[in-house]
């Protein structure tokens, strides 16, 4: 059991982000010509004001609030639980079929992890005391959503300002920031489900491995970048 765990994580961590997923994203394009980095920013305006039974983030942000009595930390780590099980089921079913469905699966998959992430972080940040309309907040938003590693290695190369809360609270909003973070982010979703799903496809040929893989991998990627957004995002006074 801690073998297959071990692996699972080394996917999640190595194969998902590493070479093999950054030389697939750049094939994204003839897989899927209408996936641009424009999802991303649509994703994260749907993750704010809601889509579908998915009610905004502020207003699930309160109700969640009020559910645990006020105590932001627990509803903090309840939001995160929340969100890794969503990850997890969108994650089982875009990665249960086999090759024949990559065309169609293979971008609902990016979709679905951008709406999804990008909501739980928006959620936290909202908790935290962050105006959700501030675009400021929302490009904190994005960094969070590359996790730890990535945001590190793009301040040292000087790609990136500053990590999540100080962008949050720089005294100016960057314009240009937007593009930079919408490309980098697109890049990065991109290349964690495609190089997942040719760490899947050359390991396991087996559909139902494939979903499983999928729902741990996906969950696991979420609970990493809840709890680094919940690190950044410190609390701020309303």
């Amino acid at each position: 059991m801690r073998d297959g765990s071990r692996w699972l994580r080394t996917i999640c961590d190595m194969g998902i982000k590493g070479s093999v997923g950054r030389a697939a994203a750049t094939k994204v394009p003839a897989v899927a010509p209408k996936l641009t980095s424009g999802f991303v920013r649509q994703a994260l305006a749907r993750a704010i004001a809601g889509a579908g039974p998915l009610k905004p983030a502020a207003e699930a942000a309160d109700a969640l609030l009020a559910d645990h009595h006020g105590n932001v930390d627990k509803t903090v780590k309840a939001v995160i639980d929340k969100h890794v099980r969503y990850a997890g089921t969108q994650g089982f079913v875009t990665n249960i079929g086999g090759l024949v469905t990559v065309a169609v699966t293979i971008p609902a998959n990016i979709t679905g992890l951008a709406l999804i992430q990008c909501r739980m972080i928006a959620i936290i940040a909202h908790l935290r005391g962050y105006d959700l309309a501030d675009p400021r907040v929302r490009n904190a938003v994005l960094v969070c959503l590359m996790g730890q590693a990535e945001v590190d290695r793009m301040i040292k190369k000087k790609k990136l300002p500053a990590p999540p809360m100080a962008i949050a609270t720089a005294p100016h909003h960057d314009p240009e920031l937007d593009t930079l973070l919408s490309n980098e982010v697109a890049v990065d979703l991109i290349s964690r489900v495609v190089g997942k799903r040719m760490a899947v496809t050359i390991g396991r040929r087996v559909p139902v491995v494939g979903g499983a893989v999928g729902m741990t991998a996906d969950g696991y990627a979420t609970w990493k970048l809840g709890r680094y957004a919940a690190q950044e995002l410190r609390a701020r006074k309303r």
